[in-house]
């Protein structure tokens, strides 16, 4: 029998207002990591469908959850619930008492200041401990090549492959699907001419997101959502803000390449914005 705990304060991403706000649904424990649990929503939610209860030290993903909460008692497969302001798991309570936005907005940007973020991001993934987890496979290459070329067909149908493809909760496919999404939309929508950057984006995240509960994990599918919208992890709108010039981009690349699922974005981000640069020119 579980143990109820004392309600506890949480701050939710506008991205999951729907679900929490919503009526009261049931769902499930998906997974349970030391610092943040996910949990996971039936087909008639709305997307996304995967929710991330995280400590305020873990990374923020766009879908996240933000509270002080309690993982004890709380196993794969325990009920949940969310809807009404509230989220419950096991003897996890959490009110939602704020929100945080996972959409950052970027102003006119300059094309010499992203051409330059873009390869001092490339130069810290390369000498990065961990690599992507498809660098030797030649998909990502093809999808980076027919979105600078502004292939569309070309494009989805890597787009496409990439979903799914690689192991864990987010397979490294998805990771690069996920940030060549947000560097077109966002960065791209930033620039003079982006107006085909985010068509692109458009045409790749209907194409990734279309039948991605069957192609791949729920947490994946989960972020391909966030992504399509323009919805980021704190830890990439770092990057992105340091691509543009607003803030320091060395410390943000370095706290995104902790592991292979960071490379796995960092690398989507530096090719979703060359293509973005190319894309306004052609």
């Amino acid at each position: 029998m579980s143990i109820v705990t004392a309600p506890v304060s949480g701050v939710a991403s506008l991205a999951v207002r729907d679900l929490l706000r919503g009526p009261r649904r049931c769902g499930r424990v998906l997974a349970v990591l030391p610092d943040v649990i996910y949990l996971e929503f039936p087909d008639s939610a709305p997307e996304p469908r995967v929710i991330a209860v995280s400590s305020p030290d873990a990374i923020r993903l766009p879908n996240a959850v933000v509270t002080s909460r309690q993982a004890q008692l709380i196993t794969s497969g325990t009920d949940a619930e969310a809807g009404e302001g509230r989220l419950t798991a096991g003897g996890l309570d959490v009110r939602i008492m704020r929100w945080w936005d996972p959409s950052p907005v970027f102003g006119p940007l300059s094309r010499v200041r992203l051409d330059h973020g873009a390869a001092v991001l490339a130069r810290h993934c390369q000498a990065a401990e961990y690599q992507g987890g498809l660098s030797d496979h030649h998909v990502p290459a093809s999808l980076a090549a027919a979105c600078a070329s502004g292939n569309l067909a070309d494009a989805v149908e890597a787009a496409e492959l990439l979903t799914g493809l690689g192991p864990g909760l987010v397979p490294s496919g998805d990771g690069i699907v996920c940030g060549i999404l947000l560097a077109l939309r966002l960065l791209g929508g930033a620039i003079s001419g982006g107006t085909r950057a985010v068509w692109l984006a458009d045409w790749l995240g209907a194409a990734a997101t279309g039948y991605a509960a069957q192609r791949t994990t729920p947490l994946a599918a989960a972020l391909l959502h966030c992504a399509a919208s323009g919805q980021a992890a704190a830890e990439v709108s770092a990057v992105l803000g340091g691509m543009a010039g607003q803030e320091p981009l060395e410390p943000a690349a370095a706290r995104l390449l902790t592991g292979t699922a960071g490379a796995d974005l960092a690398w989507g981000l530096v090719a979703g914005c060359r293509a973005a640069l190319m894309l306004s020119v052609s």
